[in-house]
């Protein structure tokens, strides 16, 4: 990878916190999400429902777009936080919902 081709990761945090960069890009986003058993939407959609239900909504700012890129839908993204509202709480969904909002409406 060269210089200007940084991960979000990378950009994020530089030389802050080398050894979690390197955790995240090569053991999360390389090894976790490319195992086999799930696609990378389906990894999206469940993500995105445990970042709600956690109420670590600001995460969603990433996950949302890779999310779409990923596969899902608007319309998918939409119903499971809806879905979750009823396990994780109204006001995880109603956070998560309106940032969903501000994102898929640009």
């Amino acid at each position: 990878m060269t210089d200007y081709e940084q991960t979000p990761m990378q950009r994020m945090m530089g030389d802050f916190a080398p050894t979690f960069v390197s955790l995240t890009d090569e053991v999360l986003f390389g090894q976790v999400w490319s195992r086999p058993e799930l696609s990378r939407r389906d990894r999206s959609l469940a993500t995105i429902s445990s970042l709600v239900s956690t109420g670590n909504i600001e995460q969603l700012e990433a996950h949302i777009p890779m999310g779409i890129a990923n596969g899902l839908t608007k319309e998918e993204i939409i119903e499971a936080i809806t879905h979750v509202a009823f396990y994780a709480g109204w006001p995880r969904a109603v956070s998560a919902l309106t940032l969903a909002q501000r994102i898929l409406t640009k």
